[in-house]
C-alpha cells in the first residue's frame, strides 16, 4: 500500500529533552527570583504536590500540561501571597519565559535534512504529548500539521490523536506511518490506530513493549530508505 503520511514524535525523536527541559526550569527559577521574590526557595517538591492535587481533581488536566504547569504557578504564587491578579499575571510570564526556554532545543544532525527529503515525498504531520510547538522551531515548513495532546484532549496511546492524525493529513491509517521513540505511546499507539509504527532506538536498546514495531532504526537518515522500501 502506498504511504502518503508520516507523522513524526517531537520530544526524544528529533531532540534530547531532558537537558531542555532542565535548562527551561533553571530558567524559570532565576525569573522568579527575580520577580517574585516572596516565593522564596520553592522546592520542586511543593509544585509536584500542586500539580498531583489538580490532576487528582480533574484528571482530564493530565494532558493540558501547558495549562496545568500555569496553574500550578499560579497556585504557588497566590499561596506565597501575592493577589489574585497579581498572581495570575505573574503565573503568565513565568510560563511564558518558561516555554521560551523550552524551544532552545539543539535537533539531532540528521533531523532537519530528513524531514526535507520526506516532505517533498510525503505529507508530514507531528504528533506528540509534549508542549513543543513546531512553528516556534524552525521546521515548521515541513510539516503540514501539528498536533499536541492538548489539541485532542487526550494523548498518545490513546487512538483519537492518531485518527485526528488521519483527518488532517486526508490519510486512511492502511497509508500511514507513525516514527516515534517511546514504545508505549508510539508504537502500541499507532499500532492501534492501523499505522505502520517506526521505532527510534538510537540506543539500541532490547525491545520491552508489546506491539513490536513494522521497523527499527537508530538513526534517522535511514527512513527516507525504509519508507521507499515500504512503498
Amino acid at each position: 500500500m502506498t504511504i502518503t503520511l508520516v507523522t513524526f514524535d517531537l520530544d526524544d525523536t528529533l531532540w534530547h529533552t531532558a537537558p531542555v527541559i532542565q535548562s527551561a526550569e533553571i530558567v524559570l527559577r532565576q525569573w522568579l527570583a527575580a520577580h517574585a521574590p516572596q516565593l522564596g526557595p520553592f522546592p520542586p517538591e511543593r509544585l509536584h504536590e500542586i500539580r498531583q492535587r489538580l490532576v487528582t481533581a480533574t484528571p482530564a488536566l493530565a494532558h493540558r500540561i501547558s495549562y496545568l504547569r500555569e496553574q500550578v504557578l499560579f497556585i504557588a504564587l497566590n499561596e506565597a501571597g501575592y493577589p489574585q491578579a497579581e498572581a495570575q499575571g505573574l503565573a503568565r510570564e513565568a510560563f511564558e519565559v518558561f516555554l521560551e526556554a523550552r524551544h532552545q532545543v539543539s535537533f539531532f544532525p540528521d533531523a532537519p535534512a530528513t524531514l526535507e527529503t520526506l516532505a517533498q515525498r510525503y505529507t508530514l504531520g507531528a504528533l506528540t504529548n509534549g508542549n513543543a510547538d513546531v512553528r516556534r522551531l524552525g521546521v515548521a515548513d515541513y510539516f503540514s500539521f501539528a498536533l499536541c495532546a492538548e489539541d485532542v484532549g487526550v494523548g498518545k496511546p490513546d487512538p483519537r490523536p492518531f485518527e485526528e492524525a488521519l483527518r488532517r493529513g486526508g490519510a486512511t491509517s492502511a497509508n500511514a506511518v507513525h516514527v516515534g521513540d517511546n514504545p508505549h505511546d508510539d508504537i502500541a499507539g499507532a499500532k492501534q490506530a492501523g499505522f505502520r509504527a517506526v521505532w527510534y532506538n538510537p540506543l539500541r536498546l532490547p525491545w520491552e513493549g508489546q506491539a513490536l514495531p513494522d521497523a527499527e532504526v537508530a538513526t534517522l537518515a535511514e527512513l527516507p530508505a525504509l519508507l521507499a522500501s515500504w512503498d
